[in-house]
């Protein structure tokens, strides 16, 4: 890549981290986090605070430790939400439709993918040195290990991040995220107290999420902790199909890997740096690389472009049903370090190249079309800024 793309790059990305960043005051306690897209998303998101933060680390370290503070200041016992209702209040409408206890709750009741402590290793310091990290893994120790094999298990789609992906739609079906049932799932788990225990107890579904197991797993090893690769490996790696693939508990019909849409997420672990290296080349050589699925596209395509699943539109209802097609730059980069690590250096390169094309003819969009590149969703999306790692690795 040219240096004036690069540079191009590193402007429009500095430009909207400014930009979308908040600080304030809330109930005795300062605050600073960067607002995922400016009246789309205004208030705090878990995974997107962490993406920030790594990016914000090239241009203000200080920022980049008060956003993750913030996280940490919102904690209970550990527990830290998905979302963090800062700056204003919950609007009706979203109190029906949030993973919320009441309306004057603070953050939502449910997770988002757990990085905070690997975010924290790259953007801070040593995360085994803040207390509340360790706090807030016992946390997800105690109510999402259901199993006792260091692995964690969600109660509903957007816990994953990946809301909509089709991957879910053999798990709730007609009450899958996105479709207009879904808050009926937000209503029985809020009855349950959004206690994942009490839920499996009652024969709804949980799942062993890939991605979100691959994002605790280098938290577990930022924090100096066993990792729990091996046990990732054991239960998702599907040797015969050669992918990974989420464990459903639930009393909907059970179905063969080989039905299961193919998505992005059976790439997500070539970021674990303790991935064996025979299935990481297994990944690259016939899943990433192979023609028609993801290469060759848009950096990188949330359903495989050869899936039936695949599509860049808005559902039969018109409902904004995203993670079924496009492309988003955070998924990029994980299969981008995965890329590097491996030594598969031509092909990262190439990944990059793509994807900072788009960019800078699109801007920071929320997620792009996987074959044309037209941005799509909200605008000045502050975790794509993550295009940057890929540009000028630190």
């Amino acid at each position: 890549m040219d240096e004036t793309a690069a540079v191009r790059i590193a402007d429009l990305c500095s430009r909207i981290l400014h930009q979308n960043w908040r600080e304030g005051e809330q109930e005795g306690r300062s605050y600073g986090f960067t607002a995922p897209s400016p009246g789309h998303y205004d208030w705090q998101w878990y995974w997107d605070s962490c993406f920030h933060a790594i990016v914000w680390r090239r241009i203000d370290p200080g920022r980049a430790r008060f956003e993750l503070e913030t996280l940490l200041d919102s904690s209970r016992d550990g527990f830290i939400g998905h979302t963090s209702f800062l700056g204003r209040p919950l609007d009706l409408e979203r109190a029906i439709r949030y993973n919320v206890a009441t309306r004057r709750a603070p953050t939502t009741s449910t997770i988002q993918p757990p990085l905070l402590a690997w975010a924290w290793s790259i953007a801070v310091g040593d995360p085994a040195r803040e207390s509340r990290i360790h706090q807030h893994h016992e946390w997800l120790r105690a109510n999402r290990d259901l199993e006792g094999d260091n692995l964690l298990w969600l109660i509903q789609p957007d816990e994953s991040g990946m809301d909509a992906s089709p991957k879910f739609d053999h798990v709730w079906g007609r009450r899958a995220h996105g479709r207009w049932p879904f808050p009926l799932v937000i209503h029985a788990n809020r009855r349950r107290g959004f206690d994942a225990r009490r839920i499996a107890a009652d024969g709804r579904p949980v799942v062993c999420e890939v991605v979100t197991n691959v994002l605790w797993s280098l938290s577990e090893q930022a924090l100096g902790n066993p990792s729990p690769t091996p046990a990732l490996v054991a239960r998702l790696w599907d040797e015969d199909e050669g992918r990974f693939v989420d464990q459903v508990h639930s009393p909907a019909r059970a179905i063969a890997t080989a039905d299961v849409p193919y998505t992005w997420d059976t790439l997500a672990p070539l970021a674990l740096p303790d991935l064996p290296e025979e299935i990481g080349h297994r990944l690259v050589q016939q899943v990433l690389l192979r023609p028609g699925r993801f290469w060759g596209a848009v950096p990188l395509p949330s359903v495989a472009l050869d899936d039936p699943s695949h599509t860049s539109q808005e559902d039969f209802w018109g409902l904004r049903r995203l993670w079924r097609g496009p492309s988003w730059v955070n998924s990029a980069w994980f299969v981008w370090l995965g890329l590097h690590r491996l030594g598969y250096v031509e092909a990262a390169d190439d990944m990059r190249d793509r994807l900072a094309t788009v960019v800078l003819r699109e801007g920071l969009r929320e997620y792009y079309d996987a074959r044309s590149g037209a941005g799509m969703g909200a605008r000045d999306f502050g975790w794509s800024s993550l295009v940057w790692e890929m540009v000028d690795p630190l």
